[in-house]
């Protein structure tokens, strides 16, 4: 019973983050207007037209005045938040924190969708996510000021070589404007050295890298575009490691026997 409550929890929850990712980067305010809204016809959602996945579904996924398709992103967020909803609380229970681990996650979600949209996230969700980060169990200022250091280090000669060297030998002009990280990449770095240690978060940053490689590449191919969006996958890889962090142990102490 407490699990699907937490399920419908996560749906609700799931919920306001989607209007979160579609009002923040339009500067939209979360108050005005205090209902949902058709982007399309700007008509006031009824409260039947609310209901995580349930509306979506009925509507088929349809504005129920204009008929103008709704976002599957909505549905898309609304599960996720409610898989990592469920999944956090089977790995901690209800205790404090649970609470500011879930949030932190909430964060990060609407951080990665806006990241995918528009390649760039707003400073101060950032600044939330690092606020709300240093409060969970065991984080390590020492790790967290390591990682993005360290990082910040790898992306000024990394990107030195895109800029000034890989340029030059592909005759690139739009690579001179490329950096290898982007300004929000850092302080999900540095939560993840935090939270994680040195080991586990090396092991997210190794697995953020291959989650991002075959977006970044057919983004390359398919769109031309040479900019890919990497919060998202550093995202994924510390709820993964995170979530699954005794089994990424003792991996990693059998591939070192």
């Amino acid at each position: 019973m407490a699990e699907f409550s937490v399920v419908l929890i996560g749906f609700v929850f799931g919920s306001f983050l989607g209007m979160l990712i579609y009002r923040l980067p339009l500067g939209i305010s979360l108050i005005n207007p205090k209902r949902s809204i058709c982007p399309k016809c700007s008509k006031q959602l009824r409260t039947i037209d609310n209901i995580p996945i349930i509306s979506y579904l009925f509507l088929g996924g349809k504005c129920f005045n204009c008929k103008a398709k709704i976002s599957i992103v909505y549905p898309i967020v609304e599960i996720l938040t409610s898989i990592i909803t469920f999944l956090l609380y089977q790995k901690l229970g209800l205790n404090i924190n649970f609470y500011i681990i879930t949030i932190l996650f909430y964060l990060l979600l609407v951080l990665s969708f806006i990241d995918f949209k528009y390649k760039a996230v707003p400073d101060y969700l950032l600044l939330f996510a690092i606020v709300v980060s240093f409060f969970t169990f065991n984080f390590s200022f020492q790790n967290a000021m390591l990682f993005a250091g360290g990082f910040v280090l790898l992306d000024f000669f990394i990107t030195f070589y895109i800029q000034n060297i890989k340029s030059k030998l592909t005759k690139n002009e739009a690579l001179k404007q490329q950096t290898a990280l982007g300004e929000g990449d850092i302080p999900i770095i540095a939560i993840i050295g935090g939270i994680l240690g040195v080991k586990l978060g090396l092991v997210a940053i190794f697995l953020s890298s291959i989650f991002a490689i075959i977006p970044a590449i057919l983004n390359n191919i398919i769109k031309k575009d040479i900019e890919t969006p990497f919060i998202p996958f550093l995202a994924l890889a510390l709820f993964i490691v995170y979530n699954y962090d005794m089994l990424v142990l003792a991996f990693l102490e059998n591939l070192l026997k």
